[in-house]
């Protein structure tokens, strides 16, 4: 399995871990507040924002956070300012690595990714050298808990998603970015479990990795995943199920 679709289960069962620590509310306030400063605090007419919301909802962010983060992004409360940045490199085994963050201090991040990077043989690069290898797609996540595969697929593909593809706890559907916001809202409309809508990078080729390559890869996954800053990895590793599952446990 790819790397991409294993690591999502894996960050979704860690997630109600994080959930419970913060962290999840901590990244989905700063998208919040840079969607609402970057179009208008009106979700109706802030594409992005209305995004942001609705995953903030499926992750059972109380509805005052979500209300206090658009108020510092629109500047009715006063909030730290980010900046959108994002770094590219190279893990081990040659694994590319693609890096979305929000800022307050940017070369502080620099610092600290180039360390992470470092830390875990691989290399921060130039902007470009890894961009090229992933293609932006709109991601919707369903609980598969009593959904019926072929009629999502149907309500999906209706609404103008591309593809449906089903992971161990979760069916992934598959939009155009542009696209993404319009098959959400049939998708929440028709009352499926939708865990979470975000514009990822997925590659369009992968490392196979063995148990050592495999057993760095996610522990630089994990230390980045860590970092406050980052808000979304992508990486074009490959490893084989049964191997994902042992190191996973």
């Amino acid at each position: 399995m790819s790397g991409h679709s294993k690591w999502a289960t894996i960050k979704r069962k860690k997630g109600k871990l994080d959930a419970a620590r913060g962290r999840v509310f901590t990244r989905l306030i700063k998208e919040i507040t840079v969607a609402a400063r970057a179009g208008g605090g009106d979700p109706d007419a802030n594409a992005r924002l209305r995004t942001a919301i609705a995953t903030g909802k499926a992750a059972n962010m109380p509805a005052d956070n979500i209300k206090k983060a658009i108020q510092k992004g629109t500047g009715e409360l006063p909030g730290v300012s980010y900046e959108e940045a994002s770094f590219e490199g190279y893990g081990p085994s040659g694994v590319a690595v693609y890096i979305d963050v929000l800022t307050d201090n940017r070369n502080r991040t620099v610092s600290e990714v180039r360390h992470l990077f470092q830390r875990f043989g691989g290399n921060l690069g130039e902007n470009g050298c890894v961009a090229w290898m992933f293609e932006k797609k709109g991601i919707i996540t369903v609980d598969k808990k009593n959904v019926n595969e072929d009629a999502l697929i149907e309500a999906a593909l209706d609404a103008g998603a591309v593809d449906v593809s089903s992971t161990e706890d979760a069916f992934e559907v598959t939009t155009e970015p542009g696209s993404l916001e319009q098959v959400r809202a049939v998708l929440e409309k028709n009352s499926y479990p939708i865990l979470g809508a975000e514009v990822q990078r997925l590659p369009q080729n992968t490392v196979k990795l063995d148990r050592k390559g495999a057993e760095t890869m996610l522990k630089m996954m994990e230390a980045l995943e860590e970092h406050d800053d980052v808000q979304q990895i992508s990486a074009n590793f490959d490893i084989d199920d049964k191997l994902m599952d042992e190191l996973s446990a």
